[in-house]
């Protein structure tokens, strides 16, 4: 998905259709990427006289319905923004008394998506409202719930973000995902490593992978972080369970092990470093569920296969290079634990494939709380203090 937050109230129809072409050109649609999600200020600063939201007539002339159809043409889908408040958090109308309603005119015009924030909600009782920790019910209106504050571009958002959502794990699961804001991937105000471990944890916590930067000129830094297609399968992967921290130590446990189960009875792990300098960080077989004497194979997600490295430097066979998606073994039996060396704030990334998964490892990761999920045509992208699904097919 591409969240055009990053753009705030400078938005128009033109950035969002020359998003919707790069996410084409570029092949990320192909990667999964396939919501174009337009945030605030998209209305007229009031309704009409009808109580209608209408589009802003200087930015969006066509309306959002044409746009609609120029994104649903490039095989893309289109989010929109409302706020169960009497207004935006940039101060546009609301949804507020006007739910069945907007809810009404979002379907006709083919929105596909709906981000539902909480500004200005005139005080009602948060019981009403679902203000609370909506990871303990929205899962029920919902297919994605804020756990946190919004993000900025920064390493101490990020990681303290990443914390803030890891607590939810057991909540999260098919159909309902735990969401700790965008990516900042590309913005500028962090370093390569700290972007790539930004990813790889998100990744990991099965977090909607919302692209936060600006498609149409990507660094290629930025390009080959966001399009590394085992990593993005890790989010995907359909046993759909969140990875959670599960051992830390070190100078104010800044080496982290970061592990969760996948289908195949495989375990993504990520070996974090929290810290500036470059460290060894280790993990054992029991920290991740496993017996000690079990045999593991280890793939590295990030580390390209030194065949694949000479294929990419031979251009006539670049394409067909990248398309291997053929990422280093490191070791084929490694036994009781393994370490890396880890760069200061970045991270590794791992496929451990255990040559048996016992029945105890198993219950124990897939043994989670979760509760019953609703599946409906629209993903909702919540404000971390509400969740409201609409689902536009039965209106």
């Amino acid at each position: 998905m591409e969240q055009l937050e990053l753009f705030a109230c400078d938005i128009n129809e033109e950035v969002i259709k020359e998003t919707a072409d790069a996410l084409v050109s570029t092949g990320l649609a192909k990667l999964g990427y396939n919501y174009v999600n337009i945030d605030d200020c998209w209305s007229e600063l009031v309704r009409d006289s009808k109580g209608q939201l209408v589009p802003d007539s200087k930015t969006f002339p066509s309306g959002i319905k044409s746009l609609a159809d120029y994104v649903h043409s490039k095989g893309l889908k289109l989010g929109i923004y409302s706020d169960a408040g009497a207004f935006t958090c940039q101060v546009r109308p609301g949804s507020l008394f006007h739910e069945s309603d907007d809810a009404k005119l979002f379907a006709s015009w083919g929105v596909d998506y709906l981000k539902y924030d909480n500004c200005f909600n005139l005080g009602i009782e948060p019981e009403k409202r679902g203000v609370h920790d909506p990871a303990l019910w929205a899962g029920q209106v919902g297919h994605s719930w804020r756990t946190t504050d919004d993000i900025n571009d920064s390493w101490a958002s990020m990681t303290t973000i990443a914390d803030l959502n890891d607590k939810w794990a057991p909540y999260a699961g098919p159909g309902g995902w735990n969401d700790p804001d965008m990516l900042e991937v590309g913005n500028g105000g962090m370093t390569y490593q700290e972007y790539r471990a930004h990813f790889s944890i998100w990744a990991l916590m099965k977090a909607p992978l919302l692209i936060g930067c600006d498609v149409r000129n990507m660094t290629s830094e930025t390009y080959e972080i966001i399009t590394n297609e085992e990593v993005i399968a890790v989010n995907q992967d359909p046993l759909g369970v969140q990875g959670r921290k599960v051992y830390s130590y070190g100078p104010d446990n800044s080496l982290q092990v970061w592990a969760g189960p996948l289908s195949g009875q495989r375990l993504a792990v990520v070996l974090w470093n929290r810290g500036p300098k470059t460290a060894i960080i280790t993990t054992k077989w029991d920290v991740l569920g496993l017996e000690s004497s079990m045999s593991v194979s280890i793939k590295d997600l990030w580390k390209v296969s030194r065949d694949l490295t000479a294929l990419l430097q031979n251009k006539a066979f670049h394409v067909c290079a990248r398309q291997l998606k053929s990422h280093e073994y490191v070791s084929k039996n490694s036994v009781a634990s393994f370490g890396a060396r880890v760069d200061g704030h970045g991270c590794e990334m791992y496929i451990f494939t255990p040559s048996t998964v016992t029945h105890s490892a198993r219950e124990e990761w897939l043994g989670v709380c979760r509760p019953s999920r609703v599946d409906a045509i629209m993903c909702v992208y919540c404000c971390c203090y509400l969740s409201l699904l609409w689902d536009f097919a039965d209106l």
